[in-house]
């Protein structure tokens, strides 16, 4: 195992990495900005350094800032967390030539799957089911034309290097492809400094599922089943369940096998999660993130593995701690993404928490980093922390859900604890009966 981790990240998911580190008896490093000095995860950690004042690019994006601090304090590994530095290729290959090991995958792996266009490729190969589409990027009206026609309207139209849901825009006739294509590649341009752009067949009503991952870099790898990620604003994740209640087992197995044997072929180090669109009975690959997923615990509560153990071992060369047929699923659970933002208007809220208490009992659990007294700065992303709940089915999973909410109290700023409240008394919610779009026409039809 390491001598010394460095933790690149920040909030909770930088104090779930150092709790992973100490349970087994790994010296960690924090970093931190000039805002975050009085952070959980700075204040737990055995060591911390300053790398730069509050805005990302001069701290949690200064590549320059985070080798040095591994040098300063002997770190010999780096955890990148999620988000920040995390699938940055470059970063890893900086890393590794500093003889600093990058607990993920390799740069090339990165690489691969953060080009969108690479990574259909790449699971077409792989035997993974893809979206019908371009084959590559499209720039060409009159391409465009002729792949819209050949696969359909409505189509999507995306950028290749592109997430959050920027650069993504539906065209339903031939009249709406030109403006959409247009308004894609600018979109793309400006956000990402790529504008190429790729179609795919639109779906109209699919859902977000999700299969965990892990491989060990030498040609095994499992899966811990699936996430149903489909409660959505805005191409953001706001809720999560394990497993999906869209699924049986026999389609489960069978989507997890095809990931697994995947990342195996792949020789691929470290967890990652493969992403589908899943409409009527049919898979559609649609991205892979290369990193451990902010809905993670979900995974870890229906299986009992630790995914951040996991992913230490492999990093180490230590490989898996369990094989597929170890791997078992039990019971059901929920995770929500408690934000400091307005519930109605989704309009960030910093400030100060004068009182925070979080909920308790059989099967909850609540990632965060926050306190009574600790300022939410305005400099990164508003997640107070996720409220995780466990149970024997969906039934009392539910029931768990409904009562910690009610249980959870976050004071001195707005949060959008209000917004679970109601999503849990929801009967579509309550059957398990929604797909991507039914967050936010319910958000519609409930706006002030």
């Amino acid at each position: 195992m390491f001598n010394k981790v460095l933790i690149a990240n920040r909030g909770e998911i930088a104090l779930r990495v150092l709790r992973a580190c100490k349970e087994l008896g790994i010296p960690t490093v924090a970093v931190h900005s000039t805002a975050d000095e009085s952070a959980m995860h700075v204040r737990l950690a055995d060591e911390s350094v300053c790398i730069g004042p509050p805005p990302s690019r001069d701290s949690y994006l200064n590549i320059h800032q985070i080798v040095a601090a591994c040098e300063i304090t002997g770190a010999d590994a780096v955890h990148p967390g999620y988000g920040f530095l995390s699938e940055n290729a470059k970063f890893a290959e900086i890393l590794e030539a500093h003889n600093i090991t990058f607990i993920g995958p390799t740069a090339e792996h990165i690489s691969v799957m953060g080009d969108k266009i690479e990574a259909k490729r790449t699971a077409a190969k792989l035997g993974i089911p893809v979206v019908p589409g371009s084959e590559g990027g499209v720039s060409d009206e009159g391409e465009a034309k002729k792949i819209a026609a050949d696969i359909g309207y409505p189509v999507i139209i995306k950028a290749t290097a592109g997430g959050g849901g920027r650069g993504m825009k539906v065209a339903r006739s031939e009249d709406d492809l030109l403006v959409a294509l247009q308004t894609a590649r600018s979109e793309a341009g400006a956000a990402f400094g790529n504008d190429a752009v790729y179609i795919e067949k639109y779906l109209g009503q699919p859902r977000h599922i999700e299969i965990q991952v892990v491989g060990d870099g030498a040609g095994a790898g499992v899966h811990l089943g699936e996430r149903d990620c489909s409660l959505q604003r805005r191409h953001q994740k706001v809720w999560e369940e394990a497993n999906s209640p869209a699924l049986n087992e026999k389609q489960r197995n069978e989507i997890g096998m095809i990931c697994a044997n995947a990342i195996a072929e792949m020789g691929y180090r470290g967890a990652g999660t493969i992403e589908f669109l899943y409409e009527n009975g049919e898979f559609y690959f649609i991205e892979m993130n290369t990193r451990l997923q902010v809905e993670h615990p979900v995974t870890e509560a229906i299986t009992g593995i630790d995914l951040v153990h996991e992913q230490l071992r492999v990093a180490s060369g230590a490989g898996l701690s369990v094989t597929q047929d170890q791997i078992t699923f039990e019971g059901h659970a929920i995770e929500c993404r408690i934000n400091a933002e307005d519930a109605r208007t989704f309009v960030p809220s910093p400030g100060t928490i004068t009182h925070y208490h979080t909920p308790g009992g059989l099967g909850v659990r609540v990632d965060s980093g926050v306190y009574a007294g600790y300022r939410i700065p305005p400099y990164y992303d508003s997640l107070i922390g996720k409220l995780i709940v466990h149970g024997r089915n969906r039934v009392e999973c539910m029931m768990r859900l409904r009562r910690c909410l009610d249980e959870f109290v976050v004071d001195g700023i707005k949060s959008t604890l209000p917004l679970f409240q109601d999503l849990v008394q929801n009967p579509d919610i309550a059957n398990g009966d929604y797909d991507i779009h039914w967050l936010e026409k319910y958000l519609a039809n409930h706006a002030a």
